[in-house]
């Protein structure tokens, strides 16, 4: 056999998943020494017999994922002429499913190339939720997709994450009456803030269970009805100097709450 011979990827999207199963079969062979070509993004058959040229030229052997079935036929048929091993990687496979699942396949190129994409926003939006979570850097206010504002125990973090695996960047910023908000805040897009507004009673409910679960009398200052209308004003002080929109976290699952966002982004 010829000295690092040429295999070619021939795909109507960039050729990854031709590229890993080539790669797969050839590590059994000569060490894996071979000189891989792709040829991406072929969607005619012009393009296919020159591509075919360059291989019988090259004496290569080719390895492809088409999903036009007409391009794929056609592939065939002019590689099996030009005496050249052609290894149809989605074709097979495309026929069983349909067989089995009784559906028509939606022969769009690169979906799974797509499905990466989205893999890949949605955990950089994840790891951006964690990054500016409860206001740890300010710069985050002005990178984020929304900006998420209330006071302690309004599901702030929950809520981002979740968000965030709809593969918004949500940064989020706690209300504190002894603690100036960032400046940032107020330089923001209005329509890009969300104050998260909770009941005085189911906040008290919630702070009372909170220190329960950390050990702690539920008489503190954090479940204070007091100290909690405080912190609300404080909240609504905030709200009306930004003018953005409000939702009433009070009785809502984090689902709910994300839901009523999302349709709010939508508009």
């Amino acid at each position: 056999m010829e000295s690092n011979p040429y295999v070619f990827i021939i795909s109507d999207s960039v050729g990854e998943t031709a590229e890993l199963v080539i790669k797969a079969g050839l590590s059994q062979f000569n060490n894996g020494e071979f000189k891989i070509q792709r040829i991406p993004y072929v969607d005619d058959k012009t393009t296919i017999d020159e591509s075919l040229q360059l291989i019988k030229e090259k004496k290569g052997m080719v390895g492809f994922t088409l999903v036009d079935p007409d391009l794929r036929n056609y592939l065939n048929k002019q590689a099996k002429s030009m005496d050249i091993e052609a290894i149809d990687i989605m074709g097979p496979m495309l026929i069983s499913m349909e067989e089995v699942f009784k559906m028509k396949p939606r022969l769009e190129p690169g979906l799974v190339h797509k499905l990466d994409e989205d893999y890949f926003k949605r955990i950089e939006a994840i790891e951006f939720a964690v990054r500016y979570d409860d206001g740890r850097d300010p710069r985050g206010i002005s990178r984020a997709d929304i900006v998420l504002i209330g006071v302690s125990r309004t599901s702030k973090t929950p809520l981002s994450q979740y968000l965030a695996h709809k593969r918004i960047k949500v940064a989020n910023v706690p209300l504190v009456p002894e603690v100036d908000p960032p400046g940032e805040l107020f330089d923001l897009d209005p329509e890009k803030c969300i104050g998260l507004r909770i009941s005085p009673e189911k906040l008290n409910d919630i702070r009372k269970e909170r220190l329960k679960a950390l050990g702690l009398g539920d008489h503190a200052t954090y479940a204070n009805m007091q100290r909690i209308q405080e912190e609300l004003n404080y909240f609504n002080t905030i709200v009306s100097k930004i003018g953005c929109e409000v939702v009433d976290v009070s009785n809502k699952a984090v689902e709910e709450t994300a839901n009523i966002i999302l349709k709010m982004l939508r508009k």
